[in-house]
């Protein structure tokens, strides 16, 4: 494997690399067409979706050579000191190119100071000077600046966008995965390009052969592992209150994210879901989960008296939602899992 990092190995170089942003790159591909060109654009969504790879393909695209692209990391270069400098640069001609475009990096950590001195030149730039922002939160940004810029909002991407880039790099690097690894990864990957690219990264470090597995990346990624997630449906399945809040308890004892085991207990209980309403789609579930999983899975799916329904998948739902906006993580997991047993 190349000493690269997969996200900057496979980090997009041209608008058809471009995945899950769409409706941003279409936009921009116009504008290019026409030759219409804001002076400033604001990149706006959370990590690892492709604002900064985006700015850079677009910055390229309107002919501009690398150095005429500045790059200033907001976090790094916040005061007003570091926006004066680029007040000064603004006012020299670029070097080879019709343009000079300053992309400016987590724009919101910049103090209101910087913002104030960046807001005069974003009102009178040069006509040779195109300015992209790029920040994972709009919110910190003064209204005065978001109003004076073209603003795109980057999605973030799905699971199954997720899963097909992380077959098609692994691919890429020789390796194949079980079925369910994929999926376990765009899970953990959290609607991020970066994060998700940085775990089969991890996971293609620590694996010993080509096939990768899903203990494989339970292990290297901290992931719930699969008995326990299997072991807690089958007990709520069974409405085993004291035995399912004991799995809960091994979770936090874990130090095990209680938003990732959420969330692998509602993509289960889904697919249990599926399968009691929905045979018909088995042969494409199987072809999702390992063995075991799916062994498991059909097993409930089966049971006539099973506790896993959709008022039972709709409690653990709303767990999820409140995980995090409680001062105990486990608690709304705890209070789902009593509910469903009563």
């Amino acid at each position: 494997m190349s000493e690269l990092v997969l996200y900057r190995k496979y980090r997009p170089k041209i608008w058809g690399d471009v995945i899950g942003q769409e409706h941003i790159v279409d936009v921009l591909k116009g504008s290019l067409e026409l030759l219409k060109f804001s002076h400033a654009y604001l990149f706006s969504g959370s990590r690892g979706t492709g604002k900064t790879t985006v700015a850079r393909i677009f910055a390229r695209a309107m002919n501009v050579k690398d150095n005429d692209i500045y790059e200033i990391d907001a976090a790094s270069n916040r005061g007003i000191d570091d926006i004066r400098e680029i007040r000064n640069g603004v006012n020299v001609l670029p070097f080879e190119s019709p343009y000079k475009v300053y992309i400016i990096d987590e724009v919101h950590m910049l103090t209101k100071e910087a913002f104030n001195a960046l807001l005069k030149t974003l009102e009178e730039p040069p006509s040779h000077v195109i300015f992209i922002l790029a920040t994972t939160e709009t919110g910190k940004i003064p209204e005065t600046v978001v109003s004076r810029c073209q603003v795109f909002t980057f999605k973030k991407p799905n699971r199954e966008i997720l899963k097909q880039l992380i077959l098609k790099t692994a691919k890429k690097e020789g390796y194949t995965l079980e079925p369910g690894a994929a999926d376990l990864i765009s899970l953990l990957g959290d609607g991020s390009f970066r994060d998700a690219l940085g775990i089969l990264q991890k996971i293609i470090s620590y694996s010993s052969s080509k096939k990768i597995s899903v203990k494989e990346i339970e292990t290297v990624a901290g992931a719930p592992k699969g008995n326990l997630v299997n072991d807690f449906i089958l007990h709520i399945s069974k409405k085993e209150k004291e035995k399912a809040l004991g799995i809960i308890g091994k979770v936090v004892g874990g130090n095990i994210s209680m938003k990732t085991f959420s969330s692998l207990i509602l993509e289960k209980m889904r697919i249990i879901l599926l399968l009691k309403n929905a045979p018909g789609e088995a042969k494409e579930i199987k072809e999702h989960v390992s063995e075991d999983d799916y062994e498991i899975i059909e097993k409930i799916a089966k049971e006539q008296n099973s506790n896993i329904n959709s008022r039972t998948l709709l409690e653990f739902l709303k767990a999820y939602d409140s995980i995090g906006k409680v001062y105990i993580d486990s608690l709304p997991l705890e209070i789902a899992t009593i509910e469903v047993c009563l």
